[in-house]
Parts: structure tokens; sequence; C-alpha cells
């Protein structure tokens, strides 16, 4: 299958070598490796996601601690993927890329698929940020939808009133469903463009996830006789707490009405050159306080990662002042707003294009 090829434009390819070319220079004025902090949490998170599950075990005999600290590990769970798995895809915590693959690896411990997820983001969704057929983050999968010159049918026509009942099952779909398809099902855009999966990955990736299940929920009702009830629900209430945590930080940076959704061309060519694309497609959040820099992995600067992926989210926002004032220079798209405006944006995404449609369920 042919690959999808940006417009090609010397001038814009010189605008971005000129961008770089600041951001490496204002860079280079920061003394201090600030990479040290995001290696202290990948340590730390891991540690309170288990030490959570172990206080939840030792508290099995009072039901509503073993609630909260199931409900507290959905958290933690996100915020081990904010500050960690997404970075460590990009091989940004440690110079050592067997390091970062040991911390990406914490992925497959907490339910997901660190092998099939690395492949969506860095080779589907990077290399084509809503292109539909080949950013995976807005693959089609039949409940809703956002793409513009696709059609809604039957309860899609609906999805913006029901699509707060869908979100909260965004894990569970990416654990049971997703994973699997990705791995086995060929007419999915991972497996048409990136080729076969080997076998050992295949195992891998069943082992894991029956491990996962294993001590989640097993483990408590064989060996610490809690009832099936309970750890059903309290498992549950993680992935739940987790889904809507998760969406919540990330829907606003590219499923918004403000955000193009480039279709291609016969020859499977873009409308946009790639620096442009990247601003068409994607925006960035207006806060930028102590929590989102240091507990949400400053995903409010989401232009800069795409842009600059190869530099860690503690250098976001030095990248950005040098984007925003490039960006005002030269015309260019640059797109910011508070969160919940950007997440009231998505909602009229969905309430506007209920006969046009985006598969957010995916991503």
């Amino acid at each position: 299958m042919e690959k999808p090829s940006y417009l090609k434009n010397s001038e814009d390819i010189r605008l971005f070598n000129e961008l770089r070319k600041k951001v490496n220079q204002r860079l280079e004025q920061i003394p201090e490796n600030r990479d040290v902090y995001i290696q202290i949490k990948a340590v730390i998170l891991p540690l309170v996601y288990f030490a959570l599950y172990f206080f939840a075990l030792f508290n099995a005999d009072k039901p509503w601690i073993y609630i909260g600290s199931f409900v507290l590990m959905g958290i933690s769970l996100v915020l081990i993927y904010l500050n960690l798995i997404h970075e460590a895809a990009h091989n940004n915590i440690y110079k050592s890329k067997r390091l970062n693959s040991m911390v990406l690896h914490i992925f497959d411990f907490v339910g997901a698929n660190s092998y099939i997820w690395k492949k969506r983001h860095i080779a589907s969704h990077h290399a084509y940020p809503n292109v539909d057929g080949w950013d995976t983050d807005i693959e089609q999968s039949g409940l809703l939808l956002i793409i513009p010159w696709v059609k809604a049918k039957g309860i899609q026509k609906y999805q913006h009133r029901f699509f707060f009942m869908v979100y909260p099952l965004y894990l569970f779909n990416w654990m049971f469903i997703r994973d699997f398809r990705d791995f086995f099902d060929k007419e999915r855009v991972i497996l048409k463009t990136q080729g076969a999966i080997p076998f050992i990955e295949k195992i891998k990736m069943v082992i894991y996830k029956l491990f996962y299940f294993f001590y989640q929920i097993i483990v408590p009702i064989l060996f610490f006789k809690v009832s099936i009830g309970l750890a059903l629900g309290a498992w549950g209430l993680q992935i739940i707490a987790a889904s809507i945590f998760a969406l919540f930080v990330l829907l606003p940076l590219h499923p918004l009405p403000d955000n193009a959704f480039p279709k291609l061309d016969t020859k499977n060519g873009l409308p946009f050159s790639w620096l442009r694309h990247q601003f068409e497609v994607t925006n960035d959040l207006k806060e930028n306080n102590w929590l989102v820099r240091n507990i949400l992995g400053n995903f409010n600067f989401h232009v800069a990662h795409h842009l600059f992926p190869n530099y860690s989210y503690m250098y976001y926002n030095e990248i950005t002042e040098e984007i925003e004032e490039f960006a005002k220079e030269h015309g260019l798209e640059y797109k910011r707003f508070p969160i919940f405006t950007a997440l009231g944006k998505h909602v009229d995404l969905l309430r506007q294009n209920a006969n046009n449609a985006y598969y957010i369920l995916e991503e």
C-alpha cells in the first residue's frame, strides 16, 4: 500500500529549519538535564500503582478502602502513560534505548500492549495525524463518528446524546477488543501499513493479558477472600476512572471542529506540507501550571510534541514560546484553548457532525 505523501513546499521546509534552529538555540541555554525528573518518576509512579494494589489486598476486608485503592490505581495508570509510556516510546527518558524499552514494558503489566501501541503511536499517529485510514487514533470501528465525509448511520446520528455513556468504556475497548484486532484483523490500519506482526509478539501479548487479569481479579478472589462481585466491581471502577481521566486530557488535542481532517487525493497526496499539517490538526491548551507541567506530562503543549517529538515534555514550555512567536510572525495556524472550552468544542463536533463521523473510541 502506497503511503500518503505531504505536499512538497520548499518555503515550508525553510521555515521549519529556521524554527528548529531557534528552538535548538533556546534549549542550549538551559544548563540542567531536566530529563532526570522523568527518570525519578520512572521509579516512583510504578511503585505508587503497585503500592495501591497491595494496600487494597491487605485491606480486602474493608470494601470501600479496597474500591478506593483500585480507583486511585486507575488515576495512577493514566499518569504512568502520560509521564512515562509516551516518553519512553520516543526514547526521551534515557539516552539508552534499552532502558527506554524497559520503561515502555510497564504498559504490558497494566493491561495494554507496549509493542502494538508504539507501532500505532510512532508509525501511524505521528506519521499521519488526523488522516483517515492512516492514523490509528481515528480508525473507524462502528459506534462514534466524526470524519466529515463519512455519512453517519443508525445510532451514530445520536452520538452527541450518548457519547458520555461510551467514553467511560474507552479502556475496556482497548484491553478486550482493540489490541486483539490490531494483532489479528488484517483490515486494521496497523496490519495494512506496518506488515505482519512477529508470532512471538502475539504470544507475549496473550501471556501479558492473562497475567494482568490474574493479578487484578483472580489473586484477590483466591488468596485474599475478596468476593467475585467486589473484585470485578473495583477493577471495573478502576478502568472507568482511568478512561474518563485519560480522555479528559487527550480529547482536547486533535478531534475538534477547529482542527483539519485532511483528505487524501487520488494519488494519496495530502493538501498540506508536513509543517502546516501539524498546525492544522493539532492544538494546545492554555493551562500552564505546576499540575500540568509536573503531573500531566505537559500534554497542554501538544503542538511542540508533534513538531519536536525527540525532546521530552520537560522542555515544551520553552519550545512552545518559540513556536507561538514564530507562528505569529509567519502566519501559521497555531491554536490554543482553555481545556473546558476545548472539551466543549469536542462535544460541538459530535453534535455538528452527527451525520459526518470519526471514531474517537479508538484512541
